[in-house]
């Protein structure tokens, strides 16, 4: 499954990156310890400090992942983005809407 994290760093987690600590060797680690890769990472100007790209084997992991960052306390924002099969979404969405009764 294919993520795109968007996060926004602590105070404390600023001052360990500009202190040379290395976010994508830590970032890589992170992915690999729970089955997955990542692709890319960008620091960035604007509402997100950085983006992830990666991949991970499933939701269970992805979770993991992002409990585990949010339990560190190093991010104030974490955004997790899951890419979706959107045949497979409008083929259920199809479904649910000839079988969903609306109010009124």
């Amino acid at each position: 499954m294919k993520v795109t994290i968007l996060a926004t760093y602590e105070p404390h987690a600023a001052k360990g990156l500009m202190q040379g600590s290395n976010r994508e060797v830590a970032i890589a680690a992170l992915f690999e310890s729970v089955g997955g890769r990542m692709n890319s990472l960008m620091f960035t100007r604007g509402l997100y400090d950085v983006i992830v790209n990666g991949e991970v084997p499933d939701q269970i992991a992805g979770m993991g992942m992002t409990l585990a960052v949010r339990a560190s306390g190093s991010v104030s924002d974490l955004v997790v983005l899951e890419e979706l099969d959107m045949k497979a979404v409008i083929a259920a969405a199809n479904k649910a809407a000839g079988a969903y009764k609306p109010a009124g």
